[in-house]
């Protein structure tokens, strides 16, 4: 038995339809994309006259010191008896962005000696670019 070849048209897929689809996979898409924001802890912010603004957060690494001792290190709590896991994790952090700044969120009744454990981790792992966030103080 010898088959025939059907000769004719091609193929056809009808895309009439396709922008409408095209549109509510984008919808869905937007409606269901959760973007990632980070607050940070709950600190008093000390006051400033003179501040400056950062250009970029892209190469900013923040930590956030709140007075009764919690310390977080973008988003990640690190408790008061690993806080010398702080200077390991800025150096690994350092060494992945040579242009890392460390933003110090610190709330103003923080005490002293946690400021300067972090200070010490942060000059163990050799992240000297710090910036000290404060609010703008408005003088009359």
């Amino acid at each position: 038995m010898k088959f025939q070849k059907k000769t004719g048209g091609k193929p056809f897929v009808p895309t009439a339809s396709l922008p409408d689809i095209i549109f509510l996979l984008l919808i869905f898409f937007m409606v269901t994309t959760v973007l990632k924001t980070f607050t940070g802890l709950q600190v008093s912010l000390p006051s400033a006259e003179k501040i400056e603004k950062l250009e970029s957060q892209r190469h900013v690494s923040n930590i956030w010191l709140s007075r009764d001792g919690t310390i977080s290190l973008d988003d990640k709590i690190v408790p008061q008896s690993e806080i010398n896991a702080i200077g390991t994790l800025m150096y690994e952090k350092r060494v992945a962005d040579p242009q890392l700044i460390v933003s110090l969120k610190i709330d103003k009744e923080v005490e002293m000696g946690t400021l300067t454990a972090v200070h010490e981790q942060l000059r163990r792992a050799d992240a000297l670019r710090i910036n000290y966030a404060t609010l703008f103080k408005v003088t009359n």
